[in-house]
């Protein structure tokens, strides 16, 4: 057994003597990061190589009405015994002026380990190697006279973890994230500029796994054709403005899953007691087992054991063991991301969501892999020749949506005109735009597992001080019937 934790079994088994408290929850995190970023212009280089590292014990009591939380920085024995003893104080003195006791039912103690599966490890890699896969694809991205600006990065995050509570649930988890992908600027004699990225949004796809999957997104081989996509969007026509059918890129589906299927199942966001920056939710308890959330091509999960997902782990920040849990069911809402205290406030289990993003917050719900399950629409080439008329929308470039999670819109990088089941035009500045409900209830075809895949988003936010954590959105490209399109510009 080593220091740490010998350290976490004492501190527990302290606090559970104590008769202030119902739980508690003591927490060992340890995380080192490190970022590589090129950047290449007509003007120069500017290129990057940062790492940083943390560690630290949160710990979390439930006294007989409601919760206390402190944190050590320092790992001595004294420092984390104070600690405890700032939230056991928090704890007692808050239950005091509480006008109930939050629900907290018991659950059995698990022990066991977890850890990401990868074949090379990235904090083994060379930086030589490293800077390498980025320098490659750097100067085909600029190969054009319009290329005027380009990146390549990568992100690699180790966290370990070490959760001890009172109820006998001792695990420990070691967990790999990393992140890929580069993007480029055209700019024409007028000064109109177009960006287009690979493989997705956000600086690129992002995972669970090892330096394989970084060197698998093949960004040199894919560079050609993303600068000859930037190139070609600056003399391509706006996206015309109307109704009429939408196909989203599997990408795209991901990010409309998080924005409005993810945060507004959040049962804390649907209580009121977390609405830091994505607002409520309209999916009030009564609307559970009988709203119509969309068509019935639409099958929602949250999936925390999912292969290689940045929501993918053994157990959650309470010791819930990770699990599959179904969210919309053929279209109708069965249930919510939750913990085991929101939860019991509405009769039901935990579904395991529970997560902080450092050993210094404490723990939220947030989402783990929230995937639609995919269609029986065969590919993509498919679902185009099964559309007349219709637009092709890939790969986000900003989006806005209400408190409540309902009305949005979302631009695109780039769209293609589909008409008698072909791409004719490539658009520019696409957009597109509707109510939640509405817009998943257009929803007549999802392409098959073929085209189905997990992607990940590395920085969703959410509580005050901020948490910023890892999702995953698994999808297929999906059509849509009848949607409100038009141009960003």
């Amino acid at each position: 057994m080593t220091e740490i934790e010998s350290l976490l079994r004492e501190v527990v088994a302290r606090l559970a003597k104590d008769p202030r408290v119902r739980h508690a929850e003591v927490r060992f995190t340890e995380e080192t990061t490190e970022i590589v970023r090129l950047r290449a212009a007509t003007t120069g280089r500017n290129d990057q190589v940062a790492s940083a590292s943390s560690r630290g014990v949160g710990i979390r009591v439930l006294g007989s009405r409601t919760w206390g939380f402190a944190t050590s920085a320092s790992l001595d024995p004294a420092d984390v015994a104070r600690a405890a003893e700032r939230a056991t104080a928090i704890a007692d003195a808050s239950s005091k002026v509480a006008k109930r006791a939050v629900p907290f039912p018991p659950a059995p103690g698990v022990t066991g380990t977890y850890t990401t599966s990868l074949a090379i490890d990235p904090f083994t890699v060379p930086l030589e190697e490293k800077l390498a896969l980025l320098d490659a694809p750097l100067g085909i991205l600029l190969g054009a006279p319009v290329a005027r600006s380009a990146e390549a990065r990568m992100e690699w995050h180790r966290t370990r973890k070490i959760l001890a509570t009172t109820e006998g649930t001792f695990v420990e988890q070691s967990i790999i994230h990393g992140a890929c992908g580069m993007h480029v600027t055209c700019v024409d004699d007028a000064g109109d500029a177009e960006t287009r990225s690979y493989p997705t949004w956000f600086g690129g796809d992002s995972f669970q796994g090892g330096f394989e999957t970084a060197r698998a997104l093949d960004l040199a081989g894919n560079a050609e054709r993303t600068r000859e996509e930037a190139a070609a969007l600056l003399e391509a026509p706006i996206c015309p403005s109307g109704e009429m059918d939408l196909i989203l890129d599997s990408s795209q589906v991901g990010l409309q899953i998080h924005e409005s299927c993810g945060h507004p199942t959040e049962l804390d966001r649907v209580f009121g007691t977390e609405i830091t920056l994505a607002g409520g939710s309209f999916l009030d308890p009564k609307k559970l087992g009988s709203f119509r959330y969309g068509s019935d091509v639409v099958t929602l999960t949250a999936d925390s054991i999912a292969p290689g997902g940045l929501g993918t782990f053994g157990w959650d920040d309470e010791g819930t063991p990770a699990g599959k849990h179904v969210l919309v069911d053929r279209g109708l809402f069965t249930d919510y991301l939750s913990s085991r205290e929101t939860a019991a406030e509405i009769g039901r289990t935990s579904t395991g969501t529970m997560r902080a993003s450092g050993w210094d917050r404490i723990p939220l719900i947030r989402m783990t892999n929230v995937s639609l399950a995919p269609g029986n629409a065969g590919t993509l080439d498919d679902l185009i020749a099964d559309t007349k008329r219709g637009i092709l929308m890939v790969t986000d470039r900003s989006w806005s949506i209400d408190d409540q999670r309902l009305d949005f819109h979302f631009s695109c990088e780039l769209a293609w005109e589909i008409e008698n089941g072909k791409r004719t035009r490539l658009l520019k500045r696409p957009l597109y735009a509707g109510t939640t409900p509405i817009f998943w209830g257009s929803c007549d075809a999802v392409c098959d597992e073929r085209e189905w895949k997990l992607w990940g988003i590395a920085s969703c936010g959410k509580g005050d001080p901020i948490q910023t954590i890892g999702v995953g959105h698994g999808a297929a490209p999906a059509r849509f019937k009848k949607v409100r399109v038009g141009s960003a510009s």
